[in-house]
């Protein structure tokens, strides 16, 4: 089937159950065979009265719903809300805020606010191979995230100001690097900017041998002797030189403080990866000359990557880890 290329054609389209079920279908089995999430067999019957798939293979919960084992699963939100819903958050250059999508699908805020959280744990990258793999320069920083003094209350205003703090101590810090051949940028939250944090990163996601520019933050100092060629720009003195730059990687991070100030306002760090892992998502799939994706690319990524993911909102509020199908 030809996935819809609007928004206007998304919810036009995903009015129908029976479009529903197809595009599902499609997209989990790309032969068109349903097969039962739990045991595998093809033996199963779509009953329409109820909705659901049965089994024939004798098994604890013969029936299912096209949503068991991905992102959706136990969610009573219909797939025509979820597929707009996920179209807005793969496309909208801010990202859209839970109040916001609340009052376009006629759910509550709490609803909306869980629904998001499950998209972006499909949009996260689960990828393996190691930047800088296709022999390019990768682009190293770290940035701080969070609210400012002069907006806070005066009794934390005061705490922050008489207490022996270093910069950003009341902040959370996020790492990321940009692969400049592929494009693609990785991010993660960390708990501080010593050196063992922020190089145990870059060997376990950059390409060893690979070639890294960084600023000269002395959490940087001796990446020479990690089998890496290293070289650093002054930014008191220049932000560019020659090819050694972190320019990238700190337009991504205007990107994600864009988002999180003016679309989210206020985020958690216990939920900070999550909103870098969105805004990231955008970035690597944006429209360039040699990669002219466009927003149904971005949305049909992100179904695609729907299954074998699962997130409670237990979970999700901290009370227990996190579960992976």
């Amino acid at each position: 089937m030809k996935p819809p290329k609007t928004l206007q054609q998304a919810i036009q389209y995903f009015t129908s159950d029976e479009n529903c079920r197809n595009f599902m279908i499609s997209v989990r089995w790309l032969d068109g065979v349903v097969r039962c999430p739990r045991c595998g067999s093809e033996k199963v019957a779509w009953l329409a009265n109820a909705k659901l798939y049965y089994c024939s293979v004798k098994h604890p919960k013969q029936k299912f719903s096209l949503k068991v084992g991905t992102v959706l699963e136990d969610s009573p939100i219909g797939l025509d809300k979820w597929f707009p819903a996920m179209w807005l958050l793969s496309n909208c250059k801010n990202g859209v805020s839970s109040y916001e999508l609340s009052r376009d699908l006629g759910v509550t805020q709490k609803t909306a606010w869980f629904m998001l959280h499950r998209i972006r744990l499909a949009m996260k990258n689960h990828s393996l191979r190691k930047l800088g793999s296709t022999g390019g320069p990768v682009e190293v920083d770290e940035t701080f995230v969070g609210g400012k003094p002069k907006n806070m209350h005066a009794s934390r205003r005061m705490k922050l100001q008489t207490a022996v703090h270093g910069h950003g101590d009341h902040k959370t810090v996020v790492m990321g690097m940009l692969d400049r051949d592929t494009r693609e940028v990785r991010t993660k939250v960390i708990p501080n900017v010593k050196r063992e944090t922020l190089q145990n990163e870059i060997l376990r996601q950059v390409q060893g041998a690979g070639t890294v520019y960084s600023d000269q933050h002395y959490g940087y100092d001796n990446l020479k002797f990690q089998q890496f060629v290293h070289e650093t720009v002054n930014h008191m003195e220049e932000y560019v030189r020659g090819e050694v730059h972190t320019q990238g990687i700190e337009n991504f991070w205007s990107l994600l403080k864009r988002t999180l100030s003016g679309t989210y306002v206020a985020v958690e760090p216990f939920h900070l990866d999550a909103y870098a892992d969105e805004q990231a998502f955008r970035y690597n799939n944006r429209a360039t000359k040699d990669n002219p994706l466009d927003d149904s690319d971005r949305f049909m990524l992100a179904v695609s990557q729907i299954a074998g993911k699962r997130l409670t909102y237990a979970e999700l509020t901290g009370k227990v880890g996190e579960t992976t199908v």
